[in-house]
């Protein structure tokens, strides 16, 4: 396992991959930067809202008092989404990974396993909606963990096993529905629990550490391609029957 994690370190840097490192790591950014924005003005229009609130419902403090407390929750707020930026980048993982699985998935083959036959590219939709699907899980897990994150500290913990199912098992799938049908992905997944559950560890890893996570789906996509050729090796037969009589 840890021989297929720096083979797709390599990967990465390899002249194939380079262009699509660059496109994921712009649009996890862009991903992030977005979805910061709009909670940042969410809340501190939230915090101007409950601050005018209390102003005109206990009227015991003047008006620059209230503003002030709405300016200082605001920039909390602020603070509070830049941390939690480390804990979202799962879900931006998914994401963004999903719309750069035959890019990393092709690369990776033909590099490691040319005797082999290549896996067919996903239906684009087909892996947005797993990627969208997985990355909605991530954000209610967070969610849940929060109060143990900020008020116990197990909390972390939660995350980190959380992560590592929800990305080993998103990537995993992917990675194997280029040769099989959607059930028998998630059947050979199945069989292999614990295994693809340690592997989502090292990429529930390599996201925790900020600014590198940003280059995490192109890690995790190269990555699970290993492992899924360790788990499935060359079962032709379950291969064939998805080509067409042309190929």
């Amino acid at each position: 396992m840890l021989d297929a994690a720096i083979k797709a370190l390599t990967d990465m840097l390899r002249p194939p991959l380079r262009s699509v490192l660059v496109k994921s790591v712009l649009l996890a950014l862009a991903l992030i930067v977005v979805i910061g924005i709009a909670l940042q003005r969410l809340f501190a229009s939230l915090a101007e809202s409950g601050a005018t609130w209390a102003e005109q419902t206990s009227g015991f403090a003047p008006h620059a008092a209230w503003a002030a407390l709405a300016w200082f929750l605001s920039i909390m707020a602020t603070l509070g989404i830049v941390t939690g930026a480390v804990f979202l980048m799962p879900a931006v993982t998914n994401v963004v990974g999903s719309f750069f699985v035959d890019d990393v998935a092709d690369a990776v083959e033909r590099e490691h396993y040319p005797a082999d036959l290549t896996g067919l590219a996903l239906p684009i939709l087909t892996a947005v909606v797993e990627g969208l699907k997985f990355a909605l899980l991530s954000v209610l897990v967070y969610f849940v963990a929060l109060p143990f994150v900020l008020f116990a500290g197990f909390g972390v913990l939660i995350l980190f096993v959380a992560n590592s199912y929800l990305l080993g098992r998103n990537f995993f799938e992917l990675a194997a529905m280029r040769f099989y049908p959607p059930w028998e992905a998630k059947l050979l997944r199945k069989r292999n629990a614990g295994y693809v559950f340690f592997a989502g560890m090292i990429i529930a890893a390599f996201v925790s550490i900020p600014i590198v996570n940003l280059a995490t789906p192109v890690f995790a996509m190269a990555f699970m391609v290993h492992i899924h050729k360790r788990v499935a090796g060359k079962r032709v037969e379950l291969i064939e029957p998805k080509r067409s009589p042309s190929s």
